[in-house]
């Protein structure tokens, strides 16, 4: 019993590493040639959005960003939980570290 125990905890711990990497890494998408940018961590989050001045009124730039962000954010969310819901029927409704 005491090695499978011992796999457990080094596999633990490997999800834990690679969920700190992901959280570190960063990825950006952009559309309209680059107009607007998006950074984006491994784990799925949010981290910026930028808006060329160029392509809107340079007086709602800020409120622009924010409400992406936020609609961004509530999509991620509810695609974080309709896999975590797909996961928990396939696992039984068992938490799994590492797994959505």
């Amino acid at each position: 019993m005491q090695p499978n125990m011992k796999m457990v905890q080094q596999m633990q711990n490997r999800l834990m590493k690679m969920q700190q990497e992901l959280e570190e890494t960063l990825v950006e998408g952009s559309a309209g040639g680059g107009a607007v940018r998006v950074q984006v961590n491994g784990l799925r989050a949010v981290k910026s959005v930028k808006i060329d001045p160029a392509a809107v009124d340079t007086e709602d730039i800020e409120i622009l960003e924010d409400m992406i962000l936020a609609a961004i954010n509530d999509a991620m969310k509810q695609a974080e939980d309709l896999a975590n819901e797909r996961m928990g029927a396939i696992t039984g409704g068992l938490q799994i570290p590492g797994l959505m």
